[in-house]
């Protein structure tokens, strides 16, 4: 959320929340919002240097993030073979953890760096596979898709590929914990007792135990670990911290591990819709909410992956953002609610139809086996253009 930059990458619409470097006799101390180019030769004119950005208090236009590349059918093949790959270096990684058999975490950080480089290359692709849940793989996708959620989210931020970095092994080893959890508790139906949930939230000092044993473990992977439970009004675990006394990283973490465990068929609760979803987020007062706020503007109204029915009586997945109106993303078209039956996979920008959406919809509630749909027909036939 806070940033430093140079006076060089200062753009009109951001929050400047302090002066870090100056030079000349005139100081400026005050901060605020920069309303335009003017303002910025001005700062410049009086000798700043480097200032500290709030992006919690921005106000950028959608013009002035980068564009993100469009969503092919090779792009999400490619995403796929990563996705696959990632679920089983994640699974042997957590079994080395449990038996003590890796000296290091080397394999996380390297599975953190394909993932971000896949972000980057095209995060359409990733953030869709994100949305697409295998519940018997919960506790594996469950890791990568946050892991993909904080890379977004923390480029989202515009910080630095070192940190992204961090967030995103961060995310990855934040439920190592849960792998000693036993089954019977972990995936029990129904309320937990008194004492089932105190077994579930000793995950949090269990992870730690696993990573504290390897030497170079980054500070802000600690964090994460350690407090992705803590909530900022002090109902969370397990130190009931509040406030700024969580890291900046696991407040993000929090925000990012609630969401997908949310849109995510679990032992002892359905899945519910990605919009659903992000309204609930906003009205838990254990997350910061300015980040809440800046997490649903970085994913959209629909998020990437989201399956909508169009008034059409159509089904899509949403495939693009659009960044001028949240509302009528690109989609892929691929089912008939009239018919009750799958057709040709057609790709439809709804800013230019006069079809739109009526509802963020769940796959189970149509019956659909949507991962093994996605994997074996939609990125196969999905058309390039």
């Amino acid at each position: 959320m806070l940033k430093d930059i140079s006076i060089d990458e200062l753009q009109p619409g951001m929050y400047v929340s302090r002066v870090l470097e100056q030079t000349g006799s005139m100081r400026v101390r005050s901060g605020g919002l920069v309303k335009s180019e003017a303002i910025i030769e001005q700062l410049r004119a009086k000798g700043i240097v480097r200032i500290e950005i709030d992006y919690a208090r921005s106000k950028l236009t959608s013009k002035q993030h980068k564009a993100l590349p469009p969503a092919t059918g090779a792009a999400f093949l490619k995403a796929s073979a990563l996705y696959t790959k990632a679920v089983s270096l994640q699974k042997n990684l957590l079994e080395q953890l449990k038996n003590g058999a890796t000296r290091d975490l080397n394999s996380a950080d390297e599975l953190a760096r394909h993932i971000i480089d896949n972000v980057f290359e095209n995060q359409n692709a990733m953030a869709c596979l994100a949305m697409i849940k295998n519940a018997d793989e919960y506790l594996l996708e469950h890791s990568i898709n946050c892991s993909i959620l904080m890379a977004i989210f923390a480029t989202h931020l515009s910080f630095n590929r070192a940190t992204v970095d961090e967030l995103c092994t961060g995310a990855l080893l934040m439920d190592v914990g849960m792998a000693q959890i036993p089954e019977l508790i972990r995936l029990k139906q129904g309320s937990l007792t008194t004492d089932e949930w105190q077994v579930i939230q000793s995950h949090v000092p269990k992870g730690l135990a696993l990573v504290d044993g390897f030497a170079g473990i980054a500070k802000d992977v600690r964090q994460i670990i350690a407090q992705h439970h803590e909530r900022v009004d002090g109902s969370g675990y397990p130190e009931q911290l509040e406030g700024n006394s969580i890291s900046l990283f696991a407040r993000m973490a929090a925000i990012v591990d609630s969401y997908d465990a949310m849109i995510s068929n679990r032992s002892h609760q359905r899945a519910v819709a990605p919009a659903v979803a992000l309204k609930r987020l906003s009205t838990q007062t254990g997350l910061d909410q300015q980040l809440v706020r800046q997490f649903v503007r970085c994913i959209g109204v629909h998020p990437v992956g989201s399956l909508v029915k169009l008034q059409s009586g159509r089904l899509a997945i949403v495939a693009q953002a659009n960044q001028e109106d949240m509302l009528k993303p690109v989609v892929m078209t691929f089912y008939s609610i009239n018919s009750d039956s799958y057709s040709e996979i057609k790709r439809l920008d709804l800013t230019k139809t006069n079809d739109d959406i009526v509802a963020s919809v769940r796959p189970d509630d149509f019956g659909i086996n949507l991962p093994r749909f996605f994997r074996d027909v939609f990125i196969h036939q999905m058309p390039d253009a």
